[in-house]
C-alpha cells in the first residue's frame, strides 16, 4: 500500500487551501493537488458593465495584502485602452506606492509565515519570544512601509487616491521627507533580517525551473516595461499573454496557467535571476554573501524554491534603496498636480506589473461608453500553482520515510515559500 497525505488547512497564508497526496512506498507519486478551498468571488464578472471610473475601487477588493499593484494594473490597461499618457509625477508616485506594498507584503511572509517553519514553532508568541529583535523589526519595516501607502493612497488597506491619469490628491512634501528621514533607520534595522535569514539551515530541493518576470535593459523592474522574460526568452507583455500562455479554466475556482505547456516561477526569485544586473549595491552584497555562508553556487541557488525566502529579504534591501531615489526625485516637483480629464472611447488595454508573488497581468475591453466589454485578470498564484505542484512531486519522494508531523511540515513550509495568494487566485 502507499501512503496518503492529507492536510485539511494549511495555516499562514494569504486565503485557504490544503493538500492531498497519494505516494507509494517506492515513492512513486499516483496523485497531488494543492486543494483550494474557498469559492469564485467574481470580481471580473462584477466589473463587467460598470464605468471606468469604477475599476481601481473595485479591483482593489481582490485582495487587502496586495491592493495597490491591482489599483495601479488596472488603470495602467485602461490607459492603454484610452491611450492617456500619464505626468512623468504620476508614475514617480506609482513606482513609490508599488514598492511601499511590496516591502510591506515581503516583511510581514518572511517573519510572521515562514520563520517558525525552521523551528518548529506553531505559536507566533513563542516565535516572538524566541526572537524579539526580529520580530520588532519586522513590524517596523512593515509600518514603514504601510506608512507611505497611506501618504500616497489615504488610506493603508484598499486606498482610494490613485485613479485613472493620476491621483485625486497628492502628498505633502513634509509627508514625504518624513520618510526620507526614517529611511536610514529602517535600512539599517533590515539588517538584523537579513542576517537571521542569511544564516538559516534551508531544506533543500533540486529541479530545473523556468522564471518569468518584468524584463529591462536600465532598471529593476517592478512597474512596467516593454518586455518579459521567459525561459530567458525576451517577448512583450502582449505575446506572453496572448500567444505563449495557455488558461486551464476548466478546475475552477482558479484558473491554471502554464507556459508551453510547462510550469514556471514567478515573484522575488525570479525577478533576481532575471533581472540581478540592476539590484542595489548591498542587496548585490547580501545575494554574494548568501552563497558563500550557504556554499551555493548561483545554478543550485536558482534550482532550490527555498531559497525564494532569501530572495525576498534582498528585494526588501532592494526596495527601501530605491524609495530613497524615488522620494528625491518626488521632491523636484511642487505637488500641485490636478487629476489628468481624459476622453472616453472604445478600445482595449493591457498591463504587466509586480506584484510582490510575481508578475499580474490585467487586461480590460471597453465600449463606446466608457463600460467594461471584457476583462481578464492573471494573478502571480495562479501562474504558479502547476510550478509548486511540480517542486512537491521532488519533494514528497524524499520525505516519505520520514514521521507523519515533520513530513506536514515540510510540505507546508515549501508551499509557504513560495507565499501563495489563494485570495487573489480565486478572484
Amino acid at each position: 500500500m502507499g501512503v496518503k497525505i492529507t492536510i485539511p488547512h494549511i495555516h499562514k497564508i494569504e486565503g485557504e487551501a490544503g493538500f492531498w497526496a497519494e505516494v507509494s512506498k517506492k515513492g512513486e507519486i499516483k496523485g497531488l493537488r494543492i486543494e483550494v478551498l474557498e469559492g469564485l468571488r467574481q470580481i471580473e464578472g462584477i466589473l463587467i458593465g460598470r464605468r471606468v471610473q469604477d475599476v481601481p475601487t473595485v479591483v482593489s477588493r481582490i485582495c487587502g495584502i496586495c491592493p495597490v499593484v491591482h489599483i495601479l494594473n488596472a488603470c495602467l490597461a485602461v490607459e492603454k485602452a484610452l491611450e492617456i499618457k500619464v505626468s512623468s509625477l504620476t508614475v514617480l508616485l506609482r513606482k513609490l506606492f508599488l514598492v511601499s506594498q511590496i516591502i510591506q507584503s515581503h516583511a510581514l511572509h518572511l517573519f510572521f509565515n515562514t520563520l517558525a517553519d525552521f523551528f518548529d514553532i506553531e505559536n507566533d508568541l513563542d516565535l516572538m519570544k524566541k526572537f524579539p529583535k526580529e520580530s520588532k523589526v519586522a513590524l517596523q519595516i512593515r509600518d514603514f512601509a504601510l506608512k507611505i501607502t497611506q501618504i500616497i493612497g489615504g488610506r493603508k488597506v484598499h486606498p482610494l487616491r490613485a485613479q485613472i491619469g493620476g491621483f485625486t490628491k497628492l502628498p505633502e512634501k513634509k509627508e514625504l521627507q518624513t520618510i526620507l528621514n526614517e529611511l536610514p533607520f529602517i535600512l539599517d534595522s533590515s539588517q538584523v533580517l537579513v542576517k537571521t535569514f542569511k544564516n538559516l539551515s534551508y531544506p533543500q530541493i533540486e529541479r530545473e525551473q523556468i522564471f518569468t518576470s518584468l524584463f529591462s535593459e536600465k532598471e529593476y523592474p517592478f512597474y512596467q516595461t516593454n518586455y518579459i522574460l521567459v525561459d530567458e526568452e525576451k517577448l512583450t507583455a502582449a505575446n506572453f499573454y496572448s500567444n505563449k500562455i495557455e488558461e486551464d479554466l476548466k478546475t475552477p475556482p482558479v484558473k491554471r496557467v502554464r507556459y508551453k505547456e510547462m510550469s514556471y516561477m514567478l515573484g522575488a526569485m525570479a525577478r533576481i535571476k532575471n533581472n540581478f544586473q540592476f539590484l542595489s549595491p548591498l542587496a548585490k552584497e547580501h545575494f554574494e554573501d548568501f552563497k558563500k555562508i550557504q556554499s551555493v553556487s548561483d545554478a543550485e541557488f536558482f534550482q532550490n524554491t527555498f531559497y525564494n525566502l532569501f530572495s525576498q529579504i534582498v528585494e526588501v534591501v532592494n526596495f527601501l534603496e530605491i524609495v530613497d531615489g524615488l522620494i528625491k526625485e518626488i521632491l523636484k516637483y511642487d505637488l500641485k498636480e490636478t487629476k489628468k480629464e481624459f476622453k472616453i472611447s472604445k478600445g482595449s488595454g493591457l498591463s504587466a506589473m509586480e506584484a510582490p508573488r510575481g508578475t499580474l497581468f490585467t487586461y480590460f475591453e471597453l465600449d463606446k461608453t466608457g463600460r467594461i466589454l471584457n476583462c481578464n485578470i492573471i494573478t502571480p498564484t495562479a501562474q504558479f500553482l502547476s510550478n509548486l505542484e511540480e517542486d512537491l512531486k521532488i519533494l514528497l519522494p524524499e520525505i516519505i520515510n520520514l514521521p507523519d508531523a515533520k513530513r506536514k511540515r515540510r510540505i507546508r513550509s515549501l508551499i509557504r515559500a513560495y507565499d501563495p495568494c489563494i485570495s487573489c487566485a480565486i478572484h
